[in-house]
């Protein structure tokens, strides 16, 4: 199986929804953990690569695209 290719700054769906309602989360740190931020609450959370790719579903915009808008 092919591993899902994200970068920094990148705005991923996770599998579920953050307790404010949205799955929408942006990469703000990459290493062996990976925090990521939600969109609707700013809430940040750090949590181990290998659950990230687990329960990330797809990439919906990435960092490239946000530094044009």
């Amino acid at each position: 199986m092919e591993r899902k290719q994200f970068e920094l700054n990148d705005v991923v769906q996770m599998k579920k929804p953050h307790p404010c309602g949205t799955n929408e989360m942006e990469i703000i740190r990459m290493g062996m953990d990976i925090r990521i931020k939600c969109t609707g609450c700013k809430h940040s959370v750090l949590i181990p690569r290998a659950k990230f790719e687990k329960n990330m579903k797809k990439v919906l915009r990435q960092a490239a695209d946000k530094s044009e808008a």
